[in-house]
């Protein structure tokens, strides 16, 4: 009898462990999925993500100019909009300043609108900004992010180009170069798409 017995216990031990291994299984298989999409996060450049945006309509919105007018997105369709997101505090910004100016001044009696929104800084700090580089077109403060969670922005400068139909043609993440910018501008334009691109230097705001 005592052989009998113990001759069934392994047998019946081992469907028991499997099933504690399925349990266990079971419990750590999202832990683990959790954790490796994170590892993963940590070595992703978040402007690797493409925009979602591109080929898609502008979202509309209101922006209060530093001046104290309002503009509307949708007022300028019929017109290419240049839409830049800026901060004082952003290197890159302050390195492609001139440049938006100047290209601004260039392309402006062609039926293209520059408009800028600062945002995550002070009023003080985005006003002396605009006064050092000269900047002429016109800007105005998002200080509850709203036009910027709208637009995905992640950091800064993040430029959209939107043709005179209100789609988005490119979107640009970081700095951007003259000649690029000459290029995508004669793009938007003419209402053609291109994939996103990526300037070397950048500053996430998240």
């Amino acid at each position: 009898m005592d052989q009998g017995i113990s001759a069934t216990a392994p047998q019946a031990a081992g469907p028991a462990r499997r099933r504690r291994w399925w349990r266990v299984a079971l419990v750590l298989a999202p832990v683990l999925a959790f954790l490796g999409l994170l590892a993963y996060g940590f070595t992703r450049d978040p402007r690797a993500i493409p925009s979602p945006l591109v080929a898609t309509p502008a979202p509309d919105f209101q922006l209060t100019l530093f001046n104290g007018s309002q503009v509307r997105l949708s007022e300028f369709r019929g017109r290419v909009v240049f839409l830049n997101f800026w901060a004082s505090w952003c290197p890159p910004c302050r390195a492609e300043a001139r440049l938006l100016e100047v290209t601004w001044r260039h392309y402006r009696d062609r039926g293209v609108v520059f408009l800028g929104v600062n945002i995550q800084d002070r009023e003080a700090s985005a006003r002396s900004f605009l006064h050092e580089f000269g900047i002429t077109y016109p800007n105005g403060r998002d200080p509850q992010n709203r036009i910027a969670i709208d637009y995905g922005v992640y950091g800064l400068p993040e430029t959209f180009f939107i043709s005179r139909d209100g789609l988005i043609t490119y979107k640009h993440i970081g700095a951007i170069e003259g000649d690029l910018l000459a290029g995508k501008m004669e793009e938007a334009l003419r209402g053609a798409v291109s994939a996103e691109g990526r300037g070397a230097d950048y500053r996430s705001i998240r």
